[in-house]
């Protein structure tokens, strides 16, 4: 019997133990200081987060974070000085490159449209190039928004919307603090989910896709978590035939993508 192996999304290859170094960030990408981070806040710019010192107390910073329900983490100075080396005081905002879109507005106005609608939810996928390479891939196959969580997914920074070669203009994001309710929130719309996974020996292709959907894409490092997993109405694998035991996760996406294209007769038109 021919020994066929089925892919789950985690990178590529077998791991390795190393110390990354640091990404750059550019400073086009965060405001720092006191005042400067509470007028980004009183802005109606979308923030990806924003670091404070571990010891500091910065309460109407905070106060309005919460308010925007903006992820605020707490740092080491050493994070902070990394980021930049001027008078931070205490506090850095990253800003994002693009305007968030509400889920429930995507969906409705697919449905207005007449379109059957696909979303694209990545869960956890971290590797800012994988994302823009990932989006630039949704927007030429005509997918109708992605899904990120608040926490644990890539900065939409500039190197995101240059990896995408300006498919972040055009494609809307959604930011979503719980996946598992935003992907009920799709079941309750007519949406299936098929979650793209090597727990699986179903592979992609022998599952119907031609109605509503949402596909799943997991971590770079440990693929779907095991809630989402629990939540995909199916699950499918994409065969590998050689001797690596994955693909990355932008070029698997693509494969989900465009069996979605053949199975709804959208190449031909």
């Amino acid at each position: 019997m021919e020994n066929r192996k089925h892919h789950g999304v985690k990178g590529g290859g077998p791991k390795r133990k190393f110390h990354k170094p640091a990404p750059k960030v550019n400073p086009e990408d965060f405001v720092f200081g006191i005042q400067s981070v509470l007028e980004l806040l009183r802005s109606e710019k979308d923030i990806e987060k924003i670091l404070v010192h571990k010891d500091s107390n910065h309460e109407d910073i905070e106060t309005l974070a919460r308010q925007r329900r903006v992820f605020i983490q707490r740092v080491p100075s050493e994070r902070l000085n990394r980021i930049t080396g001027k008078n931070h005081q205490g506090v850095i905002a990253f800003v994002s490159s693009v305007n968030y879109a509400l889920l429930s507005n995507v969906v409705a106005e697919a449905y207005e449209k007449g379109k059957t609608p696909l979303i694209l939810i990545l869960d956890r996928i971290t590797d800012v190039r994988n994302f823009g390479a990932i989006s630039r891939t949704a927007e030429a196959c005509g997918v109708d928004a992605l899904v990120i969580p608040t926490r644990g997914a890539a900065q939409i920074n500039s190197d995101a919307m240059k990896t995408s070669s300006g498919a972040l203009s055009f494609i809307p994001v959604c930011k979503e603090n719980d996946l598992t309710l935003a992907i009920e929130g799709l079941q309750n719309s007519g949406f299936r989910i098929i979650g793209c996974t090597e727990k699986t020996s179903d592979v992609y292709s022998t599952h119907e896709l031609s109605g509503p959907l949402g596909i799943v894409m997991g971590s770079e490092e440990d693929g779907i978590s095991d809630s989402i997993l629990r939540k995909c109405d199916m699950l499918g694998s994409i065969p590998m035939l050689g001797k690596v035991g994955s693909l990355n996760v932008s070029v698997a996406a693509g494969v989900m993508l465009y069996e979605v294209i053949r199975q709804r007769g959208e190449a031909e038109s």
